[in-house]
């Protein structure tokens, strides 16, 4: 009898196909959590590797295991090449672990989280509280359940880094993928603000990375692009767009402050940062909707 048999012979398996052409198992020793919310359907089960996971409508949003890297790359990125980062929004990121890392900041002084979802939080404290790490109750930090287009829509607030961990551009996050919201986004920063976005896994989702190059370049002077690998996020590397206005801090000055958190962190090193940039040639070709080898 194979491994695999055994442990099916064991545990259930629940099946993600985020891609049309392509889908990845994972076994579940059971189920924790099964709930139809106001906007999606939620499920979080046990796997004997990644530990609690979570899907929302069908897709896997977050590990205990692998969640460090997302979570150090979309924040120690901008808040690291920012001069002096004191205001951040947060869009989306009901699980707590983007809100955990920015609070690893001595600078930041304030951190607005807005998440459409009230369940996810709640369901995330309980079954994901290394996430957070009690970042919730942080008093620097402002839990707004809303739906963040709406929120930029009626706030006056303006920030200097917005991060956007948005769920894929389907179901409750879809309107977050749109040039009215990044031009939302443009208006609620400071002069030298930052935005950054999740923008999928080109590999196979080719076109994304050209639509965002599109959308940000219309509100923003330098436009960027930097990846990691999640190896719950299936495809290849996931990339990231990065959006400012304004000069950000050199290489040694990313080295100088990465004192203030390195020891804390298992994933970002300046280094990291530096290459994370670094795009092959297939990906340079997508930002410009020229051929590559997988268009």
């Amino acid at each position: 009898m194979t491994q695999v048999q055994k442990i099916a012979s064991k545990h259930q398996w629940i099946e993600e196909t985020l891609h049309p052409s392509w889908q990845q198992r994972f076994n579940t020793e059971h189920t924790l959590c099964d709930i139809q919310t106001a906007y999606q359907h939620l499920v979080i089960f046990k796997n004997d590797w990644f530990g609690n996971v979570m899907m929302l409508d069908g897709n896997i949003q977050t590990t205990e295991k692998d969640e460090f890297i997302y979570h150090e790359m979309m924040t120690h990125v901008p808040l690291m090449a920012h001069p002096n980062p004191k205001s951040v929004l947060v869009i989306g990121g009901g699980d707590g672990g983007i809100i955990r890392e920015v609070l690893r900041h001595p600078n930041v002084e304030k951190v607005v989280m807005v998440e459409i979802d009230e369940i996810v939080v709640e369901m995330s404290k309980k079954y994901f509280p290394n996430h957070s790490q009690g970042a919730f109750n942080d008093p620097r930090v402002t839990l707004i359940i809303d739906d963040a287009a709406a929120f930029l829509k009626k706030t006056n607030d303006r920030f200097d880094v917005i991060l956007t961990d948005s769920t894929d551009p389907t179901g409750p996050g879809e309107h977050l993928f749109t040039e009215e919201f990044y031009q939302n986004c443009k208006n609620h920063l400071e002069k030298d603000g930052i935005l950054v976005t999740q923008s999928g896994v080109p590999f196979m989702q080719p076109t994304g990375i050209y639509n965002m190059q599109n959308m940000l370049s219309t509100f923003f002077e330098a436009v960027d692009f930097y990846q990691a690998t999640i190896p719950t996020y299936v495809g290849g590397p996931m990339v990231f767009g990065f959006a400012t206005n304004a000069q950000t801090n050199s290489f040694d000055e990313i080295k100088r402050r990465a004192t203030t958190v390195q020891n804390q962190l298992h994933y970002w090193t300046p280094k990291i940062h530096q290459a994370a940039f670094l795009l092959p040639p297939f990906l340079q070709a997508l930002r410009t909707n020229k051929k590559s080898q997988i268009s």
